[in-house]
């Protein structure tokens, strides 16, 4: 029995039909099932930034990156052949760009700018009918980026502590100074009175006499009267100075030198 022409072409068209629709379900489900994780999901500039793709089968040709959102030749980054000697092959794309990528589809992204913000993609090829895609968006912020708001709080206590100490240093200044005045006063009203206070030595002497009176020995023998020589020792006779011997040259000075006491023991005094 025959089939006809006309049922055998209809069958075929179906059966192409049903292929074709589970190609188009498993790659719809192959590209659901590709994630990409951003680590750290927030990037801050100069900062590394990790795209792990999750859902990766275990065996694949190879896989692109791109950034933007069309794939082809001008927005690839970089393609990876795993199990060759050098299995990166940078794109035109890739630019001053410092990009590593990893056997398992991910890629890390070292020191992060602004400019690198936008759509990755990847498309990991597991035959020639078979290629899987996922795509991120990311956001590459400036680091410590805050509201200057933000900095009103810490200014005002930085500036209410900057005021608070000016003031402490400048009353501990005045406390100083006025301890130091204080001090001096006293010290000086206290030597006043010190000086002041003090008795005067030397012997008083009367208001009405300004004479300065100094006793001195008398250089000469004073001798009593006679009428007083009983009630007084006689003092000792004063020694004889010797006499110089006689010699042509002192012959005129003789009477001098040698004078006749006879004269002087006749005086008697008269009562």
């Amino acid at each position: 029995m025959e089939i006809p022409m006309g049922t055998q072409g209809c069958f075929s068209k179906s059966l192409l039909l049903s292929a074709s629709i589970l190609v188009l379900w498993m790659l719809q489900g192959s590209q659901a099932a590709l994630y990409i994780q951003k680590i750290p999901e927030q990037p801050q500039k100069n900062q590394d930034l990790l795209l792990s793709v999750q859902g990766v089968p275990d065996t694949f040709q190879d896989f692109n990156w791109y950034l933007g959102e069309e794939t082809y030749g001008g927005t690839r980054l970089f393609t990876y052949i795993p199990g060759i000697q050098r299995p990166q092959r940078d794109g035109s794309a890739m630019g001053q760009r410092d990009i590593v990528g990893f056997p398992n589809g991910s890629m890390l992204l070292r020191r992060a700018q602004p400019a690198d913000s936008g759509t990755y993609q990847v498309a990991i090829t597991i035959n020639s009918e078979w290629t899987m895609k996922a795509k991120t968006e990311v956001q590459v912020a400036e680091k410590n980026k805050e509201l200057p708001s933000t900095h009103l709080p810490t200014n005002a206590g930085i500036l209410a502590a900057t005021i608070i100490g000016s003031l402490a240093a400048g009353a501990l200044l005045i406390s100083c100074v006025a301890y130091l005045l204080v001090t001096r006063n006293w010290r000086g009203q206290s030597h006043r009175m010190a000086t002041t206070e003090k008795p005067e030595l030397g012997p008083p002497h009367d208001a009405g006499d300004n004479n300065i009176y100094e006793v001195m020995p008398s250089p000469v023998l004073l001798v009593s009267p006679i009428s007083d020589t009983r009630s007084i020792n006689p003092a000792p006779p004063l020694p004889t100075p010797p006499r110089l011997q006689a010699g042509p040259e002192n012959h005129q000075y003789q009477d001098l030198l040698n004078p006749d006491p006879a004269p002087y023991c006749q005086l008697v005094p008269t009562s």
